[in-house]
């Protein structure tokens, strides 16, 4: 399966610009672009908005520097600071593993099994859900490598949607912060841990046990952030050693030397019992795949970001996607689809019971609390990277941008950043009752990353159409652009159509609740925006950004106000 993906390249993202022979990459940002040949582009080039082509290794980089560079600073600028280029293709692919491999693969596909009521169709929804999210991929990875920075969705919006000045930062940033957390990821974990020690699980030990997740995962990141990179690939590591174990057993499994009695019982007739109502089970499916466009999150910390985005991407997502559909085969054979969707026990804890005893269920728990301590870990690194990227490009935050970009006190990492993905993290997980808290968080985390994703590839097929010769290393093809569009379109709408029981996951709040929240949120991201550029014209007034070099290097955009007379 493997093999078959990776020839899939050729068809969902071809080179569009030939790799060169260089110098190998510098440590050190700065002298790696005092190092850099430039060269003026041909006058055909230019009338697209492109003015010089940056060459590094084995990659040609194209530096935007007039009406397509993405926010106000150039690239020399955004890259300036931290810790420099320190992540080598291992890191980023277990950035990618990290991010998708969560507690979901562990629970989830009992859920999807009674949803659509049939062991064929669930693996064909599995399946579905592996083609969307690879055409995702590429659109990801053909604006990654056209515009290789930090901030992934941020970058890719502020270069499309230019008009109104700063609207899509804004409306971004209020996305990424105020709903970026890792809320989720802790819950889920302080349930396991609890599980595992044979406690009870109070209402407040459990808030305590999340809150010191995320605190952990803060601090390590903040003080130590090469151990915090170390321990990612562990745990990451860690998570394909499971799933690993998992697919190998089923083998055994279906090879009929286990205590399971008929491991063959589930695929015939597969497709015996079929639902029609598949739209919550793809939504948890999708949900289940994402994480795929992490790297292009931290791209500034990326050795050759443009060549190791092209490698790591699919080679981190191809590994779960593979050990996704034949865990889902393991589980099958080990157990009944009555047992799946009746004993109300996750699908993977039923494995580990029926092929290795009730013993065995206890380690499972341990595993997968791991599994989720690994994602959040994962999902902090990246999540602080964005928010210190909206920092630089000057969003109005408390205490102003410049001390949220800066990467103090270390001068290595956004401790700053990390911060305050803790601070909204904590609010979620203290505030919301906890027996609703779970389901909704997921919903609300979701929602909005659909409307991005439908913004992005709206932006990618216009810039296909307004900008038709801008260098692409990598080039999605624009079948498979569409298809994924019209996947966005679908889950945008389904929300809103009312669930077979009526009432939706998350009981006794109104099933379409969480769309509206999350609209709610982004819309409030486009109020910020009036009040600093529409409000203060109404007094003589306006706010105008200069530029800003913080002591540790990092370049910061800093708003000033300015009479209009």
């Amino acid at each position: 399966m493997l093999a078959s993906m990776f020839a899939a390249l050729r068809l969902f993202g071809s080179p569009s610009v030939s790799p060169r022979e260089e110098s190998p990459e510098h440590e050190d940002p700065k002298t790696e672009l005092e190092d850099l040949d430039v060269k003026r582009l041909p006058p055909s080039e230019k009338e697209f908005g492109t003015e010089k082509e940056l060459i590094s290794n084995e990659v040609t980089v194209v530096i935007e520097e007039d009406e397509l560079n993405p926010g106000e600073l150039s690239f020399e600028e955004d890259t300036a600071g931290g810790m420099g280029r320190h992540l080598g293709i291992f890191s980023c692919t277990m950035i990618i593993v990290g991010t998708i491999i969560g507690t979901g693969i562990f629970s989830t596909p009992s859920s999807i099994l009674g949803s659509v009521g049939s062991v064929g169709a669930s693996l064909m929804l599995w399946l579905l859900g592996f083609v969307l999210s690879f055409c995702g991929l590429f659109i990801w990875l053909e604006f990654g490598t056209m515009f290789p920075r930090s901030g992934g969705e941020k970058v890719y919006l502020e270069a499309v949607y230019q008009r109104p000045k700063h609207l899509a930062t804004f409306f971004f940033a209020a996305n990424a912060i105020v709903l970026g957390f890792s809320s989720s990821g802790c819950i889920v974990r302080r349930h396991h841990i609890l599980v595992t020690a044979g406690r009870s699980t109070d209402l407040w030990v459990t808030r305590g046990i999340a809150l010191s997740v995320i605190i952990f995962a803060i601090l390590l990141h903040g003080l130590a952030p090469r151990a915090g990179v170390w321990l990612m690939n562990v745990l990451s590591m860690l998570k394909i050693i499971i799933l690993l174990f998992i697919v190998v057993s089923g083998w055994v499994v279906l090879s009929g030397h286990t205590r399971v009695q008929d491991p063959y019982a589930n695929f015939r007739n597969a497709f015996a019992g079929s639902s029609n109502s598949s739209n919550d089970a793809t939504l948890k499916v999708l949900y289940t795949y994402s994480g795929w466009s992490r790297l292009n999150y931290v791209l500034n910390d990326v050795k050759n970001p443009v060549r190791t985005l092209k490698i790591a991407a699919p080679l981190g997502f191809s590994i779960c996607a593979v050990l996704y559909v034949l865990a889902n085969i393991s589980y099958f054979a080990a157990s009944t689809k009555e047992e799946i969707t009746e004993t109300g026990v996750t699908v993977a804890s039923l494995f580990f019971k029926n092929v290795f005893g009730p013993e065995a269920q206890e380690a499972l728990t341990l595993f997968v609390a791991l599994s989720g301590l690994g994602n959040v870990v994962t999902v902090t690194f990246s999540a602080s990277r964005v928010i210190q990227e909206l920092a630089k490009e000057g969003i109005p935050l408390p205490f102003g941008n410049r001390f949220w970009a800066s990467n103090w006190p270390t001068r290595k990492s956004p401790f700053p950043a990390l911060v305050m993905h803790m601070l909204i993290s904590a609010i979620v997980i203290i505030a919301p009752p906890l027996a609703v808290a779970y389901p909704f968080i997921l919903d609300v985390e979701t929602y909005p990353e659909e409307i991005v994703n439908f913004l992005v590839v709206i932006g990618l097929l216009w810039l296909r159409w307004r900008r038709p010769h801008l260098p692409r290393p990598i080039k999605v093809w624009w079948p498979s652009a569409v298809f994924f569009l019209a996947a966005t379109v679908f889950l945008l709408v389904t929300p809103f159509l009312r669930p077979e029981n009526g009432v939706g996951d998350t009981p006794p709040l109104p099933y379409y609740l969480y769309c509206l929240v999350s609209i709610g949120v982004v819309a409030g991201g486009v109020l910020y925006w009036v009040i600093w550029h529409i409000v203060p014209r109404w007094f003589g007034y306006e706010y105008v950004l200069r530029k800003e070099t913080l002591s540790d290097g990092t370049v910061v955009m800093v708003y000033t106000r300015k009479s209009l007379q």
